[in-house]
């Protein structure tokens, strides 16, 4: 039997991109279904979901009643896909900042890089991103950097957010205890995973800035994720290695 494939796309006002996102998912040759967790976007985001789902068996929708956050609302999809019991599940934006055409390649990460988490990396072998401003950019960069001398955490883009994870991975981190959001989130799932010794890999690709809409960024998500780091020091006993001596490098 194939592995069952899900795709995790938080949504908040993302109407006029999800419909040609959700082609391009459906178009792939890995046979992916699509689980969009809506936080009550106002612009009709939800309901065109609901819609489609109620003809296409590969498109769900998990709605919440609120803008509760990035990492919340990951929290909700990857336990929706624990409970209906897919294989491998990938979380992407829905701003094409993420091209659903590298999914393939993060989806190879497990499968055939055996890793046990792939990220889809924008700085792994060089900077691969585009048309963001200088100031971003060396913000970005330079978290990676920080997050690494703190933490010791072998992975050149700790803040990326698009990802493949093996059903198994997301089953041995304590879902409910991941209280973090925005570029924190993305930080501390990826040290819990190396920090139990499980193999993290990071495959290339290209990052665009998104084309419509408007950026989540903000002072409070940085500041996040600045506090974060010195929190997962600490819950690692002041080790910059994980527990297992077979831990992954980069």
């Amino acid at each position: 039997m194939s592995e069952r494939k899900l795709v995790v796309v938080p949504t908040y006002n993302e109407r006029e991109n999800l419909p040609k996102l959700v082609e391009r998912l459906l178009a792939l040759p890995d046979h992916v279904e699509i689980l969009v967790v809506d936080d009550g976007s106002p612009d009709g985001t939800g309901q065109w979901v609901a819609d489609h789902s109620a003809i296409n068996p590969r498109i769900h929708l998990l709605a919440r009643t609120a803008k509760n956050g990035l990492g919340r609302a990951y929290i909700a999809g990857f336990q929706w896909a624990l409970e209906q019991q897919f294989d491998l599940i990938v979380q992407m934006d829905a701003d094409f900042s993420h091209s659903p055409e590298d999914v393939p390649k993060l989806l190879a990460g497990i499968c055939e890089m055996n890793g046990d988490l792939a990220i889809g990396s924008r700085y792994a072998g060089g900077i691969r991103v585009i048309n963001w401003p200088l100031k971003r950019l060396v913000l970005s960069v330079g978290a990676s950097y920080y997050v690494k001398w703190i933490t010791g955490l072998p992975v050149w883009d700790p803040t990326g957010g698009f990802k493949c994870w093996r059903r198994a991975t997301l089953e041995a981190i304590d879902l409910p205890t991941v209280k973090s959001n925005g570029y924190g989130f993305q930080i501390e799932m990826n040290h819990r995973v190396w920090r139990q010794g499980l193999r993290v890999v990071e495959v290339p690709i290209i990052f665009a800035d998104r084309v419509e809409g408007t950026s989540k960024m903000s002072k409070k998500i940085i500041v996040e994720a600045l506090l974060m780091v010195w929190s997962l020091l600490f819950q690692n006993g002041m080790r910059r290695s994980p527990k297992s001596k077979d831990a992954p490098g980069s």
